[in-house]
Protein backbone atom coordinates (compact mmCIF):
# COMPACT_ATOMS: atom_id res chain seq x y z
CA UNK A 1 0.00 0.00 0.00
CA UNK A 2 2.83 2.40 0.83
CA UNK A 3 4.51 1.61 -2.49
CA UNK A 4 1.28 2.13 -4.43
CA UNK A 5 0.36 5.43 -2.75
CA UNK A 6 3.90 6.76 -2.37
CA UNK A 7 4.99 6.35 -5.97
CA UNK A 8 2.78 9.07 -7.54
CA UNK A 9 3.00 11.43 -4.55
CA UNK A 10 6.82 11.44 -4.44
CA UNK A 11 7.12 11.50 -8.23
CA UNK A 12 5.19 14.78 -8.36
CA UNK A 13 7.59 16.29 -5.82
CA UNK A 14 10.70 15.03 -7.62
CA UNK A 15 9.63 15.51 -11.26
CA UNK A 16 11.92 18.54 -11.69
CA UNK A 17 14.99 16.87 -10.14
CA UNK A 18 17.63 15.31 -12.39
CA UNK A 19 16.81 11.61 -12.76
CA UNK A 20 20.30 10.34 -11.89
CA UNK A 21 20.20 12.35 -8.67
CA UNK A 22 16.82 10.85 -7.81
CA UNK A 23 18.08 7.33 -8.55
CA UNK A 24 21.28 7.62 -6.52
CA UNK A 25 19.64 9.39 -3.57
CA UNK A 26 16.75 6.93 -3.58
CA UNK A 27 19.11 3.94 -3.60
CA UNK A 28 21.27 5.34 -0.80
CA UNK A 29 18.21 5.95 1.38
CA UNK A 30 17.04 2.45 0.47
CA UNK A 31 20.39 1.13 1.78
CA UNK A 32 19.95 3.02 5.05
CA UNK A 33 16.36 1.79 5.44
CA UNK A 34 17.41 -1.84 5.03
CA UNK A 35 20.36 -1.41 7.38
CA UNK A 36 17.88 -0.03 9.93
CA UNK A 37 15.68 -3.08 9.33
CA UNK A 38 18.65 -5.36 9.99
CA UNK A 39 19.29 -3.58 13.29
CA UNK A 40 15.63 -3.35 14.32
CA UNK A 41 15.13 -3.98 18.07
CA UNK A 42 11.44 -4.77 17.67
CA UNK A 43 8.52 -5.24 15.32
CA UNK A 44 7.33 -1.64 14.94
CA UNK A 45 10.84 -0.34 14.31
CA UNK A 46 11.18 -3.01 11.62
CA UNK A 47 7.83 -2.03 10.13
CA UNK A 48 8.88 1.63 10.00
CA UNK A 49 12.09 0.67 8.22
CA UNK A 50 10.13 -1.40 5.70
CA UNK A 51 7.80 1.55 5.02
CA UNK A 52 10.81 3.80 4.39
CA UNK A 53 12.32 1.19 2.07
CA UNK A 54 9.04 0.94 0.15
CA UNK A 55 8.96 4.71 -0.41
CA UNK A 56 12.54 4.64 -1.69
CA UNK A 57 11.81 1.70 -3.98
CA UNK A 58 8.77 3.49 -5.41
CA UNK A 59 10.88 6.54 -6.29
CA UNK A 60 13.69 4.46 -7.79
CA UNK A 61 11.34 2.39 -9.98
CA UNK A 62 9.57 5.47 -11.35
CA UNK A 63 12.84 7.30 -12.01
CA UNK A 64 14.38 4.23 -13.66
CA UNK A 65 11.59 3.88 -16.21
CA UNK A 66 11.56 7.64 -16.85
CA UNK A 67 15.35 7.65 -17.35
CA UNK A 68 15.25 4.76 -19.78
CA UNK A 69 12.35 6.22 -21.76
CA UNK A 70 14.01 9.64 -22.08
CA UNK A 71 17.51 8.30 -22.80
CA UNK A 72 16.62 5.57 -25.29
CA UNK A 73 17.76 6.08 -28.90
CA UNK A 74 15.08 6.97 -31.43
CA UNK A 75 13.02 3.94 -32.38
CA UNK A 76 14.31 1.78 -29.50
CA UNK A 77 12.31 3.00 -26.51
CA UNK A 78 10.31 -0.22 -26.28
CA UNK A 79 13.42 -2.40 -26.31
CA UNK A 80 15.00 -0.36 -23.52
CA UNK A 81 11.84 -0.52 -21.41
CA UNK A 82 11.82 -4.26 -22.05
CA UNK A 83 15.34 -4.61 -20.64
CA UNK A 84 14.35 -2.81 -17.43
CA UNK A 85 11.25 -5.00 -17.16
CA UNK A 86 13.42 -8.09 -17.64
CA UNK A 87 15.65 -6.89 -14.80
CA UNK A 88 12.66 -6.54 -12.50
CA UNK A 89 11.42 -9.98 -13.56
CA UNK A 90 14.81 -11.56 -12.86
CA UNK A 91 14.88 -9.84 -9.46
CA UNK A 92 11.47 -11.24 -8.57
CA UNK A 93 12.42 -14.82 -9.34
CA UNK A 94 15.93 -14.69 -7.86
CA UNK A 95 15.60 -12.31 -4.91
CA UNK A 96 12.69 -14.02 -3.13
CA UNK A 97 14.21 -17.53 -2.98
CA UNK A 98 17.69 -16.13 -2.23
CA UNK A 99 16.33 -13.98 0.60
CA UNK A 100 14.42 -16.94 2.00
CA UNK A 101 17.53 -19.12 1.92
CA UNK A 102 19.67 -16.46 3.62
CA UNK A 103 17.06 -15.98 6.32
CA UNK A 104 16.87 -19.69 6.97
CA UNK A 105 20.62 -20.23 6.97
CA UNK A 106 21.88 -17.12 8.78
CA UNK A 107 18.81 -15.47 10.30
CA UNK A 108 16.44 -12.85 8.92
CA UNK A 109 18.80 -9.96 9.67
CA UNK A 110 21.28 -11.38 7.15
CA UNK A 111 18.66 -10.96 4.42
CA UNK A 112 18.36 -7.22 5.09
CA UNK A 113 22.13 -6.76 5.27
CA UNK A 114 22.39 -8.43 1.87
CA UNK A 115 19.69 -6.19 0.42
CA UNK A 116 21.54 -3.14 1.76
CA UNK A 117 24.79 -4.34 0.17
CA UNK A 118 23.12 -4.94 -3.19
CA UNK A 119 21.53 -1.48 -2.98
CA UNK A 120 24.94 0.10 -2.36
CA UNK A 121 26.41 -1.65 -5.40
CA UNK A 122 23.44 -0.50 -7.48
CA UNK A 123 23.88 3.12 -6.32
CA UNK A 124 27.56 3.05 -7.29
CA UNK A 125 26.69 1.56 -10.67
CA UNK A 126 24.02 4.15 -11.38
CA UNK A 127 26.33 6.99 -10.34
CA UNK A 128 29.05 5.74 -12.67
CA UNK A 129 27.02 4.74 -15.71
CA UNK A 130 23.52 6.27 -15.76
CA UNK A 131 22.90 8.91 -18.44
CA UNK A 132 22.42 12.50 -17.34
CA UNK A 133 18.68 13.01 -17.83
CA UNK A 134 17.52 16.40 -16.56
CA UNK A 135 14.33 16.89 -14.60
CA UNK A 136 11.26 18.41 -16.15
CA UNK A 137 11.18 22.13 -16.84
CA UNK A 138 9.70 24.30 -14.08
CA UNK A 139 5.93 24.14 -14.20
CA UNK A 140 3.01 24.97 -11.91
CA UNK A 141 1.87 22.20 -9.58
CA UNK A 142 -1.42 21.97 -11.48
CA UNK A 143 0.48 21.12 -14.65
CA UNK A 144 2.65 18.54 -12.89
CA UNK A 145 -0.50 16.93 -11.50
CA UNK A 146 -2.03 16.74 -14.97
CA UNK A 147 -1.67 12.92 -15.27
CA UNK A 148 -3.96 12.52 -12.24
CA UNK A 149 -6.85 13.93 -14.26
CA UNK A 150 -5.76 12.87 -17.76
CA UNK A 151 -8.39 10.40 -18.99
CA UNK A 152 -6.01 8.72 -21.43
CA UNK A 153 -3.43 8.11 -18.69
CA UNK A 154 -6.03 6.95 -16.15
CA UNK A 155 -7.53 4.61 -18.75
CA UNK A 156 -4.16 2.93 -19.26
CA UNK A 157 -3.57 2.74 -15.50
CA UNK A 158 -6.92 0.97 -15.21
CA UNK A 159 -5.81 -1.44 -17.95
CA UNK A 160 -2.70 -2.20 -15.90
CA UNK A 161 -4.79 -2.68 -12.75
CA UNK A 162 -7.15 -5.15 -14.44
CA UNK A 163 -4.36 -7.06 -16.19
CA UNK A 164 -2.32 -7.25 -12.99
CA UNK A 165 -5.35 -8.37 -11.00
CA UNK A 166 -5.97 -11.22 -13.44
CA UNK A 167 -2.43 -12.28 -14.23
CA UNK A 168 -1.10 -12.07 -10.68
CA UNK A 169 -4.17 -13.83 -9.31
CA UNK A 170 -3.19 -16.84 -11.41
CA UNK A 171 0.48 -16.52 -10.43
CA UNK A 172 -0.23 -16.10 -6.71
CA UNK A 173 -2.16 -19.37 -6.62
CA UNK A 174 -0.06 -21.23 -9.16
CA UNK A 175 0.82 -23.82 -6.50
CA UNK A 176 -2.85 -24.60 -5.84
CA UNK A 177 -3.56 -24.66 -9.58
CA UNK A 178 -0.66 -27.00 -10.32
CA UNK A 179 -1.77 -29.37 -7.55
CA UNK A 180 -5.35 -29.32 -8.87
CA UNK A 181 -4.29 -30.20 -12.43
CA UNK A 182 -1.43 -32.64 -11.89
CA UNK A 183 -1.44 -33.53 -8.21
CA UNK A 184 0.72 -32.18 -5.40
CA UNK A 185 4.42 -32.25 -6.21
CA UNK A 186 7.03 -29.87 -4.80
CA UNK A 187 9.41 -30.69 -7.65
CA UNK A 188 6.77 -29.93 -10.28
CA UNK A 189 5.87 -26.60 -8.66
CA UNK A 190 9.54 -25.61 -8.34
CA UNK A 191 10.11 -26.31 -12.02
CA UNK A 192 6.91 -24.47 -12.95
CA UNK A 193 8.11 -21.38 -11.04
CA UNK A 194 11.48 -21.60 -12.76
CA UNK A 195 9.69 -21.88 -16.10
CA UNK A 196 7.61 -18.79 -15.31
CA UNK A 197 10.80 -16.83 -14.65
CA UNK A 198 12.55 -17.98 -17.84
CA UNK A 199 9.48 -17.47 -20.04
CA UNK A 200 8.79 -14.12 -18.36
CA UNK A 201 12.26 -12.87 -19.33
CA UNK A 202 11.63 -13.93 -22.93
CA UNK A 203 8.27 -12.18 -22.89
CA UNK A 204 9.64 -8.92 -21.47
CA UNK A 205 12.51 -8.69 -23.95
CA UNK A 206 10.42 -9.76 -26.96
CA UNK A 207 7.67 -7.35 -26.02
CA UNK A 208 10.12 -4.45 -25.98
CA UNK A 209 11.19 -5.17 -29.54
CA UNK A 210 7.59 -5.69 -30.64
CA UNK A 211 6.67 -2.33 -29.13
CA UNK A 212 9.29 -0.62 -31.28
CA UNK A 213 8.16 -2.49 -34.39
CA UNK A 214 4.38 -2.15 -34.04
CA UNK A 215 3.98 0.83 -31.73
CA UNK A 216 2.91 0.66 -28.08
CA UNK A 217 -0.85 0.61 -28.51
CA UNK A 218 -0.94 -2.15 -31.12
CA UNK A 219 1.54 -4.18 -29.09
CA UNK A 220 -0.50 -3.65 -25.92
CA UNK A 221 -3.67 -5.01 -27.48
CA UNK A 222 -1.86 -8.06 -28.86
CA UNK A 223 -0.23 -8.79 -25.51
CA UNK A 224 -3.54 -8.50 -23.67
CA UNK A 225 -5.29 -10.70 -26.24
CA UNK A 226 -2.59 -13.36 -25.87
CA UNK A 227 -2.72 -13.07 -22.08
CA UNK A 228 -6.49 -13.57 -21.99
CA UNK A 229 -6.28 -16.50 -24.43
CA UNK A 230 -3.62 -18.35 -22.43
CA UNK A 231 -5.56 -17.85 -19.19
CA UNK A 232 -8.60 -19.30 -20.95
CA UNK A 233 -6.44 -22.29 -21.92
CA UNK A 234 -5.43 -22.65 -18.26
CA UNK A 235 -9.10 -22.60 -17.25
CA UNK A 236 -9.96 -25.18 -19.89
CA UNK A 237 -7.13 -27.42 -18.74
CA UNK A 238 -8.21 -27.53 -15.11
CA UNK A 239 -11.89 -28.02 -16.04
CA UNK A 240 -11.17 -30.76 -18.58
CA UNK A 241 -9.57 -33.07 -16.05
CA UNK A 242 -6.48 -33.62 -18.23
CA UNK A 243 -3.72 -34.26 -15.71
CA UNK A 244 -0.78 -34.36 -18.11
CA UNK A 245 2.05 -32.40 -16.52
CA UNK A 246 3.72 -31.63 -19.84
CA UNK A 247 0.58 -29.97 -21.16
CA UNK A 248 0.36 -28.12 -17.86
CA UNK A 249 3.92 -26.80 -18.15
CA UNK A 250 3.38 -25.78 -21.80
CA UNK A 251 0.29 -23.75 -20.85
CA UNK A 252 2.09 -22.10 -17.92
CA UNK A 253 5.06 -21.18 -20.13
CA UNK A 254 2.84 -19.63 -22.81
CA UNK A 255 0.93 -17.68 -20.16
CA UNK A 256 4.15 -16.35 -18.59
CA UNK A 257 5.38 -14.99 -21.92
CA UNK A 258 2.29 -12.79 -22.29
CA UNK A 259 1.94 -11.96 -18.58
CA UNK A 260 5.41 -10.43 -18.35
CA UNK A 261 5.17 -8.79 -21.77
CA UNK A 262 2.73 -6.16 -20.47
CA UNK A 263 5.09 -3.49 -19.13
CA UNK A 264 6.92 -2.20 -22.26
CA UNK A 265 3.81 -1.46 -24.36
CA UNK A 266 1.73 -0.09 -21.49
CA UNK A 267 4.59 2.11 -20.27
CA UNK A 268 5.21 3.33 -23.81
CA UNK A 269 1.51 4.11 -24.24
CA UNK A 270 1.40 6.02 -20.95
CA UNK A 271 4.50 8.06 -21.80
CA UNK A 272 3.03 8.98 -25.17
CA UNK A 273 -0.24 10.02 -23.53
CA UNK A 274 1.33 12.03 -20.68
CA UNK A 275 4.16 13.75 -22.54
CA UNK A 276 7.73 14.33 -21.33
CA UNK A 277 6.91 16.98 -18.71
CA UNK A 278 4.92 14.57 -16.54
CA UNK A 279 6.41 11.24 -17.60
CA UNK A 280 7.73 10.22 -14.19
CA UNK A 281 4.42 11.04 -12.48
CA UNK A 282 2.44 9.12 -15.11
CA UNK A 283 4.71 6.08 -14.80
CA UNK A 284 4.40 6.15 -11.03
CA UNK A 285 0.61 6.06 -11.40
CA UNK A 286 0.99 2.95 -13.51
CA UNK A 287 3.15 1.37 -10.79
CA UNK A 288 0.36 2.15 -8.32
CA UNK A 289 -2.11 0.37 -10.59
CA UNK A 290 0.21 -2.63 -10.73
CA UNK A 291 0.62 -2.91 -6.96
CA UNK A 292 -3.05 -2.31 -6.21
CA UNK A 293 -3.82 -5.05 -8.72
CA UNK A 294 -1.40 -7.33 -6.88
CA UNK A 295 -3.28 -6.81 -3.63
CA UNK A 296 -6.67 -7.38 -5.24
CA UNK A 297 -5.35 -10.51 -6.96
CA UNK A 298 -4.25 -12.09 -3.69
CA UNK A 299 -7.45 -11.24 -1.81
CA UNK A 300 -9.92 -12.10 -4.57
CA UNK A 301 -8.09 -15.31 -5.51
CA UNK A 302 -8.08 -16.50 -1.92
CA UNK A 303 -11.79 -15.77 -1.59
CA UNK A 304 -12.56 -17.67 -4.80
CA UNK A 305 -10.59 -20.72 -3.72
CA UNK A 306 -12.26 -20.70 -0.31
CA UNK A 307 -15.78 -20.53 -1.73
CA UNK A 308 -15.85 -21.92 -5.29
CA UNK A 309 -12.61 -23.82 -5.69
CA UNK A 310 -9.34 -23.56 -7.62
CA UNK A 311 -10.85 -23.85 -11.15
CA UNK A 312 -12.54 -20.47 -10.68
CA UNK A 313 -9.19 -18.68 -10.36
CA UNK A 314 -8.13 -18.90 -14.04
CA UNK A 315 -11.74 -18.24 -15.08
CA UNK A 316 -11.89 -15.02 -13.05
CA UNK A 317 -8.42 -14.08 -14.26
CA UNK A 318 -9.54 -14.53 -17.87
CA UNK A 319 -12.49 -12.19 -17.30
CA UNK A 320 -10.30 -9.50 -15.75
CA UNK A 321 -7.69 -9.58 -18.52
CA UNK A 322 -10.42 -9.61 -21.17
CA UNK A 323 -11.85 -6.46 -19.58
CA UNK A 324 -8.36 -4.94 -19.76
CA UNK A 325 -8.22 -5.78 -23.47
CA UNK A 326 -11.64 -4.25 -24.12
CA UNK A 327 -10.63 -1.07 -22.26
CA UNK A 328 -7.25 -0.70 -23.96
CA UNK A 329 -7.10 2.06 -26.60
CA UNK A 330 -7.19 1.01 -30.22
CA UNK A 331 -4.02 1.28 -32.23
CA UNK A 332 -3.71 4.38 -34.44
CA UNK A 333 -4.48 3.81 -38.08
CA UNK A 334 -1.30 5.53 -39.25
CA UNK A 335 1.13 2.95 -40.60
CA UNK A 336 4.72 2.94 -41.69
CA UNK A 337 8.01 4.02 -40.08
CA UNK A 338 6.89 7.58 -39.48
CA UNK A 339 3.78 6.46 -37.63
CA UNK A 340 5.78 4.06 -35.51
CA UNK A 341 8.27 6.75 -34.61
CA UNK A 342 5.51 9.00 -33.31
CA UNK A 343 3.78 6.17 -31.44
CA UNK A 344 6.78 4.68 -29.67
CA UNK A 345 9.04 7.66 -29.14
CA UNK A 346 6.80 10.59 -28.33
CA UNK A 347 8.72 11.27 -25.12
CA UNK A 348 12.12 11.29 -26.81
CA UNK A 349 10.79 13.61 -29.51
Amino acid sequence: MVYAVGAPALSVLLERTAKRTVLVAGLLLFVLANAAAALAPGYWFLMGARVAAALCAAVVASAAFATVAAGAPAGEQGRYLGVVTAGMTAALFSGVPLGSWLGGAFGWRATFWTIAAVGAVAAAGVLATAPAVPGSAPAPLRERLAPLRDRAVLRLVTVTFLAASGGLMFYTYLGAYTAEVAGGSYGLLSFALFLVGAAGLVGALSSGRATDAWGPRRSLRRVLAGHAFTLALAAGLVLSGIGNRYVLLAVIACWAVFAWALTPPVQGSILAAAGPAAGMTALSLNISGLYLGTGVAAAAGGALIGTLGVPCVPLAATVLVTLAFLLSPSAPRTKGPAGRAVGSNAVCA
